[in-house]
């Protein structure tokens, strides 16, 4: 590993690199925060699939593509004369330690516990100067939906509203269940799509009380099922057919050769 010296030199690197490119590179100094934005997504959802890989070279790659697009914003704003990354890196250094005062503060030492942390998080960055008016405003709008709920119900929770036992949350999910069935007999698309939501929604609360990622565990579901189609799509091209020529039934025997060979 590297010392604390080699590390502020390896950033301290990154920085020059930046200037350089910005001042003699025409694509990079014709970069906006608005066009790098997309681009700066598929960096945080590769980053995602390194680490669900357990992808630890990948990992550190794409933390480096991440830190290049964070610098990149920094840059650009200080061109603008708004901020610098200095700025970006106190005011992150300055509210870690105005929500750890049990690391930082009087309370320093004193004996805690990552719960009771977790509990009272929100009620914590609640007391900050500039912070979210409301406990959910900081989430955005755009955040992928199981991820939404997910952070939505952990900032609730911080505040102390949650389930009192985790098993009790599958008395709403059967609850969530019933109500889209008797939606979906309705056949009320607007009615159908509000009750789904909650269903979702309730399914998404039990995994995170069973300390189960929701987005990784979807992910991985879809994993599971493009090995299985795939299989099911190239034995029917073996057999010079097409999956449209197949029964039901074909399909459903090919599918559980798949799945007995572990794909």
């Amino acid at each position: 590993m590297h010392t604390k010296e080699e590390k502020l030199a390896a950033f301290g690197r990154l920085l020059d690199t930046m200037d350089a490119l910005r001042e003699k590179c025409p694509w990079n100094a014709a970069q906006t925060m608005e066009t790098i934005r997309p681009m700066t997504e598929e960096e945080v959802y590769e980053l995602s699939d390194a680490i669900l890989k357990g992808d630890r070279p990948g990992t550190a790659k794409e933390i480096g593509d991440l830190l290049y697009h964070l610098v990149f914003y920094a840059r650009i704003a200080q061109e603008e004369g708004s901020f610098d990354i200095a700025d970006s890196l106190d005011k992150v250094v300055d509210k870690m330690v105005f929500r750890h005062p049990h690391v930082f503060g009087p309370e320093a030492g004193k004996p805690t516990s990552a719960k009771e942390i977790a509990d009272t998080w929100e009620l914590v960055k609640a007391k900050e100067k500039d912070g979210n008016k409301t406990v959910l405003s900081g989430i955005p709008d755009a955040m992928p939906a199981i991820l939404k709920a997910l952070s939505m119900q952990e900032k609730a929770r911080g505040c102390g509203f949650d389930w009192e036992q985790r098993e009790d949350v599958w008395d709403k999910v059967r609850e969530e269940l019933g109500e889209a069935r008797e939606a979906c007999d309705e056949q009320d698309p607007r009615h159908m799509e509000e009750e789904f939501g909650d269903l979702l929604f309730a399914v998404i609360n039990a995994a995170r009380l069973y300390e189960v990622d929701p987005e990784a565990a979807l992910s991985g579901t879809c994993s599971k099922f493009r090995r299985r189609f795939t299989y099911l799509e190239e034995q029917t091209l073996k057999k010079g057919r097409k999956l449209t020529d197949l029964t039901l039934a074909e399909m459903d025997a090919i599918w559980d050769e798949g799945k007995a060979k572990g794909l």
